[in-house]
């Protein structure tokens, strides 16, 4: 793992966190427990803060920044951050699934048991109303999280990656 401090800020972490060989941690990053960063994933807090809750799981590509001065980036606990997603500058709120690819803008909030469907772009602004799926370029709301959903993907998949990180233990 490449851990960067700048400007003074160094990333901190919680417990039982795993981060692969090459995932970077930049500045003004701070992560809760059971949290996980994976192959070639960048959590770049070098131009505002970033803030994870516990149990998030960054996958492989995905790129987690914020804007200059105006937008941090805040993810709450339970969240899945898809392989090769981007998260810039935005808030997510606790039991979220990001999809593979899917990309959320400055400003934009996504409340608690939602799901932003693999390839969405959720424009600057946007708020994603609790127990929501969005999809599309730009994405709309295209139906509500149901129970089964909320169950079986996106808290099976925050699970998922707590066990697969366990498989890579010292």
């Amino acid at each position: 793992m490449l851990v960067k401090s700048v400007l003074g800020h160094t990333p901190h972490y919680g417990k039982e966190c795993f981060f692969a060989d090459n995932a970077t941690l930049i500045g003004d990053v701070i992560m809760g427990n059971y949290c996980s960063v994976w192959f070639q994933a960048v959590v770049r807090g070098d131009v505002n803060s970033i803030r994870l809750g516990n149990r998030v799981n960054i996958q492989d590509g995905a790129v987690i920044h914020a804007t200059y001065k105006t937008s941090s980036t805040t993810i709450g606990n339970n969240v899945s951050v898809g392989h090769n997603a981007i998260v810039h500058g935005c808030t997510i709120h606790d039991n979220v699934l990001v999809g593979m690819g899917a990309i959320i803008m400055d400003d934009a909030v996504i409340e608690s048991n939602s799901i932003i469907a693999a390839g969405a772009v959720v424009s600057k602004n946007t708020l994603v109303p609790a127990g929501s799926v969005f999809a599309g370029v730009p994405a709309k709301k295209i139906k509500n999280s149901s129970p089964a959903l909320i169950s079986g993907e996106i808290e099976r998949i925050a699970k998922n990656y707590s066990l697969y990180a366990s498989w890579f233990k010292d």
